[in-house]
């Protein structure tokens, strides 16, 4: 389950032939997988993971900004 609003921009990587889920709010975030699926499952540990570290280490956790251009108005 997600526990943050974070954007994931999920796209084929024609050069490494895997799938990628990259966060844009969180750099840098990002995983991959043989499909769309297992690239944000990764990704949502990744994030998990890098939350964790920011809050241990003292870093700000940026607010969920990015929003894709589809959704401006």
């Amino acid at each position: 389950m997600m526990d943050h609003q974070y954007h994931i921009n999920v796209f084929w990587s024609k050069e490494d032939k895997v799938w990628i889920a990259d966060v844009p709010d969180l750099k840098p975030c990002s995983a991959h997988g043989d499909t769309p699926s297992e690239a944000i499952a990764e990704v949502q540990i990744a994030i998990a993971l890098w939350l964790d570290f920011a809050r241990k280490n003292g870093h700000p956790i940026p607010q969920a900004r990015y929003r894709p251009a589809i959704y401006a108005a």
